[in-house]
């Protein structure tokens, strides 16, 4: 599908969590892009796609962080996007997906953990905040901390419990120092917690992922209360769920049909991910790095099938629901309008080309 040539930027960057064994994620962009439909949308414009993940783009992963780069679509943790608005980010917030990606809580072998209300007096490890993250004032960035700290927080409300029920062990120092022995990075970011974890010094730890998993099996360690098994998503809202599409309003302005042709190619690698679900472990494991028994123990029940961005009305309150969270726990500088931030046009009109487009083929 092509339209008018737009011969004002010659690149549309985007980013998403790829993970590289580092705590990716399965999003129908990434899908898209290595089915090669991103890349053929846009050749006849002589636009070329360019991702922060790839080699070589070293200089510009930043912009993952702080959203400045005007041409960039941005699909990723909220713990990044929602502080960038708070601190004046001109973004705008275009699409939410969900998908359930492995969120638990591990343990030891012989723990009695077994469920949320046995969480009530144990220790539960804390990564501590980034030293550069209080300097640059960037505290969204400490994504362990935040993520774990919220990831309790669902379980223990689930059974009418609260933080206060639990003991909080703040592990690592935060520094960037390398991974305890220099494989660990496939847990995601939460490596602090596994050495207290198997010495007794802490009960339980959070992580998420399939690059988790794998993690957590390497060290003999079980998975002690499975998140995606809470019986609401409101106790499941963290980092990824939901997961936020946003573009500068720069981009959303002045190349509208841009977006709308890129959420076009995203929502028919949603569809076509409905049917091919061996394919889609095969593509992830490229986009991921984790083992493909990892990703079928993180993303299961049916995750294929519910890939597509949308504004709908329950996703949008859980997203609610984040925001005040990270303003409640001191993650935003201060808190902004919400509802002003959200667009529903580019997502409205690319789903109608491909209504469109389906009905003609």
């Amino acid at each position: 599908m092509t339209t008018q040539n737009d011969n004002s930027i010659d690149s549309i960057w985007f980013t998403r969590c790829a993970g590289n064994a580092r705590g990716g994620v399965p999003t129908a962009t990434g899908l898209a892009y290595q089915l090669g439909w991103l890349d053929e949308e846009f050749k006849a414009d002589d636009i070329i796609l360019r991702t922060l993940q790839e080699t070589g783009n070293e200089a510009h992963r930043h912009n993952h962080y702080d959203h400045q780069l005007p041409n960039l679509i941005r699909e990723g943790g909220n713990l990044f996007a929602i502080p960038a608005k708070a601190q004046g980010a001109k973004t705008r917030l275009i699409g939410l997906t969900w998908i359930d990606e492995g969120q638990s809580i591990i343990v030891r072998p012989d723990s009695a953990i077994r469920s949320p209300k046995d969480l009530k007096g144990k220790r539960l490890a804390l990564p501590a905040l980034k030293a550069i993250d209080i300097a640059e004032n960037r505290r969204g960035r400490s994504i362990a901390r935040y993520g774990s700290l919220h990831g309790y927080k669902g379980a223990l409300n689930s059974v009418g419990l609260t933080l206060d029920d639990v003991h909080l062990v703040e592990v690592g120092n935060g520094q960037p120092e390398a991974n305890p022995d220099g494989s660990d990075a496939n847990l995601g970011g939460f490596w602090e917690g596994l050495e207290p974890l198997l010495k007794g010094e802490v009960d339980g730890l959070y992580v998420k992922g399939a690059s988790a998993a794998d993690g957590a099996r390497k060290h003999g360690l079980v998975v002690g209360i499975d998140l995606d098994k809470l019986p609401e998503r409101r106790f499941r809202v963290n980092n990824g769920t939901p997961r936020p599409i946003t573009v500068h309003e720069d981009f959303l302005e002045n190349h509208f049909d841009l977006l709308v042709r890129f959420l076009y190619q995203t929502l028919r690698a949603a569809e076509w991910a409905k049917t091919n679900l061996n394919t889609v472990y095969d593509l992830l494991h490229k986009e991921i790095g984790a083992s493909r028994e990892g990703l079928e123990a993180a993303y299961r029940d049916g995750f294929h099938q519910t890939l597509a961005p949308d504004l709908s009305a329950e996703r949008v309150e859980l997203f609610r629901q984040q925001k005040n969270f990270q303003l409640v726990y001191g993650i935003l500088d201060r808190d902004f309008d919400f509802d002003a931030w959200i667009d529903h046009r580019p997502l409205e009109e690319a789903r109608r080309r491909l209504e469109t487009y389906s009905k003609a083929a």
